[in-house]
């Protein structure tokens, strides 16, 4: 319930804000706005000004602006009218590059809410929880089916505890710098910087594109030090007296020199973990009987220790520069992934999300990134609040009837006419779009179905 209730009104904040560019442009414009409502539903509170009326509604899931002559135009859709109504003052009397602009001022609204939400996470700066830049070779830890060998990681000579310091000769100091790079830059060679036992090696590695995400993926895992960080109460690593600190160095006899090497020490599903730790330079020796969870995966209740790196800018134009450096590239991966789609690069049902599917993300980040602290939960929720808005941005100008990129399309027609288009023109044109948009809500109803039941 807190996961729908925090994911509901994180996904309203974005549908607001979009709302809110549709109302402030219209307002510029000189269209008159009837009502502009917070929620969606009956009425809670509100109140009237100018003629508009302000409310609250009972569902908090965005909002909706509503302008003059809307409701003229569906009455005139029903009574099968040749022309559409044009009062002064409404949305259909305005000019086409008028509504253009309030068409457009949505999409705006989500991506300047993006850049601000950016250079305000870098100015305040955040701690991120990740692991460094020391890596594994899969291939030489195969634990998801079959080996992985022969994936470009090893063709290209990385080996196991090598440190990628650069890609491209942009620094990287955490894994989750090198993944990002990584994961935009599928089938395109990248020059990396290795630290190699302290000495700097050149290599070229060329990401192969995974066709169930649309990611590059070369074969690497990160290193994580087997340093327990946290042991859940009542599991069965508590229950074997394992404590924060701990650190793993076997497991039935087999070295633990990281956490993929503790993994593969489970994969025979063994009946009792007999583990040599070291807790304060004193080594012990502890049972651990596993449980495992209905996929197959052990679940011991810890967890291991990440490496906090504060990330923040220098000063207020650093923190302008780094933000609009993310909303650029969250921009181009977005449309970087979109195109993937269109291609056939990607797993539909992988890569298309519903309103059902979002709600649980935004949910699921809220509710963890605020259990590890309120000033660097607000980061991470907002942050991804923030590429949330840029997909809406994205979404919405696409050339699709009945949405914001439809409509802006229909009104460029009609301003290089210079005339009116007939209201039975406009009724087809939004019947293909509402069976455009019928068949996209289906399909992201059974990708949100296939992500629910696991599969």
């Amino acid at each position: 319930m807190v996961v729908i209730v925090l994911g509901l009104l994180g996904l309203g904040i974005v549908v607001f804000v979009h709302e809110l560019g549709h109302f402030l442009a219209a307002r510029w414009v000189g269209v008159h706005v009837e009502s502009f409502s917070l929620g969606w539903g009956p009425k809670l509170a509100g109140f009237t000004r100018g003629g508009t009326e302000y409310r609250v509604s009972v569902f908090p899931i965005g909002g909706y602006c509503r302008m003059k002559g809307e409701e003229a135009f569906k009455a005139a859709l029903e009574r099968g009218d040749e022309d559409m109504p044009r009062e002064p003052g409404s949305f259909y009397g305005a000019s086409p590059w008028r509504r253009i602009v309030i068409a457009l001022a949505g999409p705006f609204a989500n991506l300047v809410f993006a850049l601000v939400v950016a250079v305000v996470i870098a100015a305040a700066g955040y701690t991120l929880r990740t692991s460094g830049n020391k890596v594994i070779l899969a291939s030489e830890y195969p634990l998801f089916g079959a080996p992985a060998a022969g994936l470009p990681a090893e063709k290209a000579g990385i080996r196991t505890g090598d440190r990628i310091v650069a890609i491209d000769g942009v620094e990287t100091r955490m894994y989750s710098q090198i993944q990002e790079i990584i994961f935009r830059s599928a089938e395109k060679p990248l020059r990396l910087t290795v630290d190699r036992a302290g000495s700097q090696v050149e290599l070229v590695v060329v990401p192969v594109l995974d066709r169930e995400t649309g990611a590059g993926r070369v074969g690497l895992y990160a290193w994580v030090e087997p340093v327990v960080e946290k042991v859940e109460p009542e599991g069965s690593a508590f229950v074997a007296g394992l404590a924060p600190g701990d650190r793993i160095l076997s497991v039935n006899g087999t070295a633990v020199e990281h956490d993929v090497a503790f993994q593969k020490a489970l994969l025979d599903r063994p009946r009792v973990l007999r583990m040599r730790i070291d807790r304060d330079g004193t080594p012990l020796e502890v049972e651990v009987v596993p449980t495992w969870n209905k996929d197959g995966y052990p679940d011991l209740g810890i967890s291991f220790r990440a490496v906090a790196f504060r990330i923040q800018a220098d000063g207020p134009l650093d923190a302008i520069a780094k933000g609009w450096k993310d909303t650029r590239d969250t921009v181009s991966g977005t449309l970087q992934g979109l195109a993937g789609l269109f291609r056939g690069n990607v797993k539909v049902t992988n890569a298309v999300s519903g309103p059902a599917r979002i709600t649980y993300m935004v949910g699921t980040v809220a509710s963890r990134s605020l259990r590890e602290g309120w000033a660097d939960g607000l980061s991470q929720l907002f942050n991804f609040l923030s590429l949330l808005s840029v997909g809406l941005f994205i979404m919405n100008l696409m050339p699709i009837p009945l949405l914001d990129g439809g409509q802006i399309l229909l009104f460029v027609v009609e301003g290089i006419r210079r005339k009116p288009l007939k209201l039975k023109t406009v009724y087809r044109y939004q019947a293909v779009g509402m069976a455009v948009v019928l068949a996209i809500f289906l399909l992201t109803t059974i990708a949100d179905l296939s992500f629910f039941s696991g599969r």
